[in-house]
């Protein structure tokens, strides 16, 4: 099966494909093929990422999304050429700080996850561009996320962001739509609708003594 699967890219990269094939493991006979540069387990049952995922030097996009993935283990982060990194829809309530050791990982989605918190070690991934946190459990945006020079694009959809003007209150709202994006990536037209709501927001603060810290685009 794992020959059938393995496919060649007209750029020469060495992909295997395994998505859809009701796996509760991931097999161990795929530690032969180290020269992998792509990875795609997504869409089975898999509850755990064996230690010698390690092996995997060349592996540039790693799929794992859509599985029963309740953690990582901490070799993840001795895979030095990964790029894209999907783990969207697991059971994830929590990363290890190896995370942070991905010096070339520029797109990771964690959305559909039960996590709180992100480690500060994510602060560390200073070429990643796409961010997607959504439908989680965060209550504030990380702090880590300022670190991120590169950072273009963040998704924190639907998660139940504390209201820090209701903070005492324990107010809760859950964010339907919350994006962060970089000025230079908004065409004028967006660009002037966000100036315009922040100078709008910046006016009620001075009118209402209270404090607004993000500008919805």
């Amino acid at each position: 099966m794992i020959q059938s699967c393995m496919e060649v890219k007209l750029d020469g990269k060495l992909r295997l494909n395994l998505s859809f094939k009701d796996m509760t493991a991931v097999p161990t006979s795929i530690q032969t093929i180290s020269d992998l540069n792509e990875l795609d387990l997504s869409r089975n049952r898999i509850r755990k990422i064996p230690d010698f995922i390690d092996q995997f030097f060349s592996i540039r996009v790693l799929d794992l999304h859509s599985n029963y993935l309740e953690e990582l283990p901490v070799t993840i982060g001795r895979l030095q050429a990964l790029e894209v990194l999907n783990l969207c829809n697991n059971r994830l309530t929590s990363l290890p700080s190896e995370l942070g050791l991905l010096k070339k990982l520029h797109t990771l989605h964690l959305g559909l996850n039960h996590l709180e918190a992100l480690p500060a070690s994510i602060g560390a991934l200073k070429e990643l561009r796409h961010l997607g946190l959504s439908d989680n459990r965060f209550a504030r945006v990380p702090n880590c996320l300022a670190k991120l020079t590169k950072l273009e694009k963040l998704n924190m959809d639907r998660n139940p962001l504390l209201s820090e003007q209701m903070a005492e209150q324990s107010s809760v709202m859950v964010s339907e739509s919350f994006y962060l994006v970089r000025e230079s990536a908004l065409c004028e037209d967006c660009l002037k609708k966000c100036q315009i709501r922040r100078q709008k927001l910046e006016n009620e603060e001075d009118a209402n003594g209270t404090s607004y810290h993000s500008c919805p685009s």
